[in-house]
């Protein structure tokens, strides 16, 4: 990663000087606009007494467009800046940001530094060494967040040229989105569409996605209340934002997580999705967002939920698909509680609520929206029929039955109290088929909703137990289905349990992931949450402040810790085949490396248990480590030092094993 880094020294190359340019107005101490006191030149005057204050209209107090910089009147490659604080000021330059431009208006900025420091000193330089390889003409500090600037002395250090972009910055290990918007317009209503530049920098600073052109608009709906804005950006034409990305799309959403504050918890729930098979998960990456050179703090670039190859692959309709199977579809629907302050949206029969997601409201037709909504009804009513659990004549003729299931499983999983609030369904052209997917919006969920907290104290699903709904004829038709339909119960039974021995739904896997993302998010995490102090507050719906990053991300794993094993009890459990690729099979039926032994686990980790279940040893006969031993179920079979007797058989069966050496495998019981 190109990074910038802290210097007691002088940074290399030549102190630049250039037209001193930046905010117009000043600020006086009273706060009131003045053109001869606390000037910009005043941040370049050598002197540690006096400073540059800018001045912030009363309309503009919590959005920041106060900077000050130079014209260098040719290219300069950055090698290093200087700062000072205004005295007793000094927490004032926390996440001021340094940028390079080459544009006048700076609609092609890019970061080159972000102050992280809590505060600065006063009266001596603080200095920078940047390591960045494209030459800027015009560069600046921008304020921190309603901080008006307060910089006594600012310094650029760097050589003349164009440069290259073979090294940018990123703010942490994580990617830099940077929105510059028109004029440095503020997104001040959800519906207002910014033109903008969107620059992404990722891989180390070697990856650069630059695109002028992009419209930038809010999102949400709870979550656009909030002061760290939900955004989507638009991009004149499809684009894979980064090499990982499943889709080439012009819309992409940046989900900020603002009540979340593990910062993962919707990536946990789309990994989910995406183990138990549903057919469509977003993509998902953490980055660092920069709006018109403010820190916004930590996001999602996730996808747009739409239809599109490597995102809803159904057929996308046109306006002149209005008869015969051509009507039939693709169709994405969403049953929305807010469906009611949207343009393109019906309520069923029963009264549930639906937006008509695709096609755009700008595009469908009358004939459409009548079909969809008529085969909703359709579908609704034969949930409700005499005969409904018939597999040819009842819901099944309409609903794909897993998928509806397994996204009920994800739902539970992950505590997603809005899971029946919001729930996507797709039909494809000539298949009458609703199939449920993608999970979404999941800030809420792992029992971070004080209207269902503690989850831990609930015997029945969510939806039943308090959980949101779209309308209570949400909640009778998921009963319909998965209480009253015996099949249904009983298919349920058997993809949860297979996700439990087939794809890793278990308390140590998701106890590590947590761990590696806790670990990415690190860096990033430390400046959200200076730039959003909210550890210690109640936000959203949080049932709990926890007072730091570390406590909140070991509520996540205290939750895995017993969700799994509940959810045996509320879903059932049952015997399935063993299909998991990383059990090795003929390693489990035929290893014998000790008489005895029966079960052996993964490569490197020695662990032997005897044939009655009464004995286990790892990595020889080290008695310092000690051992745990889960069920499937993700209850503790027996735990201890390692090299002992158990303290009672261990049954036949597939147990996790782990060791406080960091050893982890499956092992076997026959």
């Amino acid at each position: 990663m190109c990074v910038a880094l802290w210097s007691s020294a002088v940074p290399q190359g030549t102190k630049l000087t250039g037209t001193i340019i930046g905010t117009a107005l000043s600020g006086d101490a009273a706060g009131n606009a003045t053109e001869s006191e606390n000037t910009k030149a005043m941040a370049f005057d050598g002197d540690f007494g006096t400073y540059f204050k800018a001045y912030i209209g009363p309309d503009e107090w919590g959005y920041n467009r106060t900077w000050v910089g130079l014209d260098l009147g040719e290219p300069h490659v950055i090698t290093g800046v200087g700062y000072a604080a205004r005295r007793e000021r000094s927490y004032k330059l926390q996440l001021a940001m340094v940028e390079g431009a080459n544009e006048a208006d700076f609609s092609d900025a890019m970061p080159l530094y972000i102050i992280r420091d809590e505060a600065t000193p006063s009266d001596v330089m603080t200095y920078a060494d940047i390591e960045v390889s494209r030459g800027f003409r015009y560069v600046r500090f921008m304020s921190g967040p309603s901080a008006a600037c307060n910089f006594a002395e600012i310094e650029f250090y760097g050589h003349a040229g164009v440069g290259d972009d073979s090294r940018l910055y990123q703010l942490t290990e994580l990617p830099t989105v940077v929105i510059n918007t028109e004029g440095m317009r503020m997104m001040q209503y959800k519906d207002d569409k910014i033109a903008s530049t969107v620059h992404i920098i990722a891989d180390g600073g070697t990856y650069l996605l630059s695109k002028t052109g992009t419209e930038c608009k809010g999102r949400g709906n709870a979550s656009w209340e909030f002061p760290k804005k939900p955004m989507r950006l638009k991009f004149d034409k499809k684009q894979q934002v980064l090499p990982d990305a499943a889709a080439r799309c012009k819309k992409w959403t940046l989900i900020p997580n603002y009540g979340d504050k593990s910062l993962m918890r919707n990536k946990l729930a789309f990994d989910m999705s995406r183990a138990i098979g549903l057919s469509y998960t977003p993509y998902c990456r953490f980055v660092d967002v920069v709006f018109n050179g403010e820190y916004q703090g930590c996001y999602q670039l996730c996808d747009q939920v739409e239809v599109n190859p490597g995102r809803v692959e159904i057929t996308e309709m046109t306006p002149d698909d209005v008869a015969g199977e051509a009507l039939t579809g693709g169709y994405l629907i969403e049953v929305d509680a807010y469906a009611y302050s949207e343009a393109s949206w019906f309520q069923s029969d029963r009264g549930i609520p639906v937006t008509i997601k695709s096609p755009d409201e700008d595009e469908i037709t009358a004939e459409q929206s009548a079909y969809i909504a008529s085969h909703f009804n359709a579908f609704e009513q034969a949930v409700f029929s005499y005969n409904y659990s018939d597999g040819d004549n009842g819901y099944r003729r309409y609903l794909d039955i897993d998928s509806f299931l397994k996204y009920l499983i994800v739902g539970e999983l992950d505590g997603n109290t809005d899971y029946y609030w919001s729930i996507y369904m797709a039909k494809e052209r000539g298949d009458d088929h609703f199939v449920v997917s993608p999970v979404w919006d999941v800030d809420l969920g792992f029992d971070n909703d004080n209207r269902t907290y503690p989850i831990s104290a609930k015997n029945d699903y969510l939806y039943r137990s308090g959980g949101s709904v779209a309308s209570e004829a949400m909640a009778q038709l998921a009963d319909r289905i998965v209480k009253s339909d015996a099949a249904a119960a009983e298919r349920i039974k058997y993809l949860w349990s297979d996700a439990r021995v087939n794809r890793h739904f278990n308390p140590v896997y998701y106890g590590k992931l947590v761990d590696r993302y806790a670990a990415q998010l690190e860096q990033s995490q430390q400046i959200n949450f200076r730039r959003w102090n909210i550890l210690n507050e109640y936000v959203h719906q949080n049932p709990v402040a926890m007072g730091s990053y570390a406590a909140e991300v070991q509520r996540l794993k205290d939750y895995f810790d017993y969700r799994f094993a509940q959810l045996d009890r509320i879903i059932g459990f049952v015997d399935v085949a063993v299909t998991d690729p990383s059990i090795d099979q003929e390693a489990l039926e035929e290893e014998e490396p000790e008489s005895g032994v029966t079960a052996i686990g993964a490569a490197g980790m020695r662990s032997v248990i005897t044939t009655d279940g009464a004995c286990v040893r790892f990595g020889g006969d080290d008695r310092s480590d000690s051992y745990t031993i889960y069920t499937c179920a993700g209850t503790i079979a027996d735990s201890g030092r390692c090299a002992r007797v158990l303290s009672a058989p261990l049954r036949p069966g597939i147990y996790i094993v782990t060791t406080t050496a960091g050893a982890a495998a499956k092992v076997r019981i026959r």
